[in-house]
């Protein structure tokens, strides 16, 4: 079977990273949520932690301040939020009110990213696997390539971007207030995998 970098199947996807890089499944998911992430055979995370708990099982944590010894864990799945703001016409819109959102991405939602992407590196052992999941993304008119200022980050940390997958929706929620159209419409999210190890690859 030919492992491929694009799909639209999010189960074909993690089964392929498990696959590559941690065979037994991901043993941390620090913002756990209702747990939809592990179907179709996907093992669930020893460690499941969570801001607001939904579902017993769980614990209550930050993800940017966990209860866990440093460099002693092998694996993280995170999925963080990924929209902030609110829409050109100032309405919060579908997608917002669904997932919920940061006020703004420069000062709220990336800073996230930074804080939770430093408590990784400390809990996690050397050469240990994280994958980010994550999307770009429109606020106030403005276009966030959030996944570059992920990699960009992790690498200045001393995570090696070891690879990519891009997860292709099929379709998408489409807000009512959108009367005019500035950007293209997102159909795809990426995981991003990054291993706690020195970097062979030098960038700038």
């Amino acid at each position: 079977m030919v492992i491929k970098s694009v799909s639209s199947s999010q189960e074909e996807i993690m089964t392929w990273i498990m696959r590559l890089y941690c065979p037994q499944g991901f043993e941390l998911d620090p913002t756990y949520s209702m747990g939809n992430f592990y179907k179709g055979g996907i093992p669930q995370p020893a460690l499941r932690f969570d801001l607001e708990p939904q579902i017993s099982g769980v614990t209550q944590a930050d993800c940017r301040h966990l209860p866990i010894l440093s460099e002693t864990v092998g694996s993280i799945m995170f999925d963080p939020p990924f929209v902030a703001g609110k829409g050109r016409d100032g309405k919060p819109g579908i997608i917002r009110t669904r997932f919920g959102s940061y006020k703004t991405m420069n000062n709220d939602l990336w800073p996230l990213y930074w804080e939770a992407l430093s408590e990784f590196h400390r809990v996690l052992k050397p050469n240990g696997v994280l994958v980010f999941k994550c999307q770009d993304s429109v606020s106030s008119g403005n276009q966030f390539l959030s996944h570059v200022e992920i990699i960009n980050v992790s690498y200045k940390l001393g995570f090696y971007p070891k690879d990519l997958f891009i997860l292709v929706a099929k379709n998408r929620l489409m807000s009512p207030n959108m009367a005019t159209q500035y950007h293209a419409r997102k159909f795809h999210c990426y995981f991003l995998v990054f291993l706690k190890q020195k970097s062979p690859v030098e960038y700038s």
